[in-house]
């Protein structure tokens, strides 16, 4: 038989309180009527930023005009906000969602009081039993019936301590469930903060983005025509330029301390993937662009303030625009990550960065988001993967642009076709 100290140290494992939360004012239906029509908000929103991202795939695909581009930006600015609405709708159904379970924690944690309470009586109720043992019993001249009464008792006692200790336990499950979602949730609701000033950055970045375009163009096709003729020269020869060091470098690089080729030993850097450039050479690059010697990475179709996750935990290595001293002739805003497998990976062309040179990144961890920046005919993400020993982040001064920029540099042997890893 179970004897009542044993099972009252047996129990303390699984009577602890959890914290205390404060009931809410309003009602568990009040609350979930409320998340109800946030869930609604959002679907219809969630609707209207696909729309505005048709009608930007649409004037993408048109000719490039002063007129094309500025309402490319407009509908930019349209989905921009949509989408600032939408995560805004988002947090508040976070909180209705937190202030939901704060109620269920506080049910929760009143059951488990009563539950312990009624397991308390049980085991003073079977300690009181108890008090004569079955020798005593016998001992004292008492009936049989009396003796297997006391047995019944025993054992009834014993089945309601378990059937008690199950209850409290089932609760205890219970609570901690509701608390490690309600964990999830908090962690939920300061990535939508996060995400909600961005966007705020990213609207008023493409704002200013439309006031330069028409401020420098004076509203004129013409003049808009000749800044991309501009852009163009401009560009490529600076790639020529580039081609020539990075054709001279000679970094030693091991084959041995590179990852086998295969899929999955990187992550895809955006969520939805639609490849617009490949590596290497290809019909564009024959055609004229990238010197005639190939795409050093690939491209991917990411419509302006597209979250670029990294592909694999590592370190920051480097971040920079060469738009500060080369306006529109290479990667724009850049990062650079370094992996522990011998790889390296670099993003371009953001229009917002999230990390600094040095920070540790997690994979499909946030690093910035879209852009156009540096040499772009559209938003998108430019990404290449190198043979770490041989890139370096160096600073070099260019006789095209007339300044010193800093960005990855590496031997033409470093260049790897990201295909064989994704």
């Amino acid at each position: 038989m179970l004897r009542p100290k044993l099972l009252i140290l047996g129990l303390l494992g699984c009577l602890l309180l959890a914290p205390f939360f404060v009931v809410r004012g309003d009602t568990i239906s009040d609350i979930r009527d409320k998340i109800s029509e946030r869930n609604s908000a959002i679907a219809d929103l969630e609707k209207e930023i696909a729309d505005f991202q048709k009608q930007i795939e649409t004037t993408g695909n048109e000719a490039k005009t002063l007129q094309t581009t500025i309402r490319g930006i407009n509908l930019e600015q349209k989905k921009l906000s949509a989408e600032i609405k939408l995560t805004a709708n988002k947090i508040t159904a976070v909180n209705l969602r937190l202030e939901e379970l704060s109620d269920a924690i506080d049910k929760k944690e009143g059951k488990i009081v009563e539950s312990r309470g009624t397991l308390a009586r049980t085991i003073r109720n079977m300690a009181d039993s108890e008090r004569r043992t079955l020798v005593e019993a016998l001992l004292s001249g008492s009936s049989l019936s009396k003796v297997w009464g006391a047995v019944d008792d025993l054992e009834r006692f014993q089945r309601g301590v378990r059937s008690d200790l199950q209850t409290t336990k089932g609760l205890k499950a219970e609570l901690e469930d509701t608390e490690a979602e309600t964990k999830i949730n908090r962690q939920k609701l300061v990535s939508l903060k996060v995400a909600l000033a961005d966007q705020n950055t990213l609207l008023a970045q493409n704002k200013r983005a439309k006031n330069d375009i028409l401020a420098i163009t004076k509203n004129k096709e013409i003049e808009y025509r000749k800044i991309l003729s501009q852009k163009v020269a401009k560009r490529n020869a600076f790639e020529q330029e580039l081609l020539q060091f990075e054709s001279d470098l000679k970094f030693a690089i091991d084959p041995s301390r590179l990852p086998g080729a295969r899929s999955g030993v990187l992550s895809w850097p955006l969520d939805a993937v639609k490849i617009t450039q490949d590596f290497g050479d290809t019909a564009f690059s024959k055609s004229g662009a990238y010197a005639g010697k190939g795409h050093n990475g690939i491209d991917f179709r990411a419509p302006n303030g597209t979250p670029i996750k990294s592909s694999l935990a590592g370190v920051v290595k480097g971040t920079g625009n060469t738009d500060a001293v080369c306006p529109g002739a290479s990667y724009g805003k850049w990062v650079l990550i370094e992996h522990e497998n011998g790889l390296s990976t670099l993003y371009a062309h953001f229009s917002l960065i999230k990390v600094s040179e040095g920070q540790t990144v997690e994979t499909r961890e946030i690093i910035g988001y879209s852009g156009e920046t540096g040499y772009a005919t559209g938003p998108h993400l430019h990404f290449t993967v190198y043979a770490t020993q041989g890139v370096k982040v160096m600073k070099r001064k260019s006789a095209v642009c007339g300044g010193t920029y800093t960005m990855p540099i590496a031997d033409l042997k470093a260049y790897l076709d990201p295909m064989k890893y994704l």
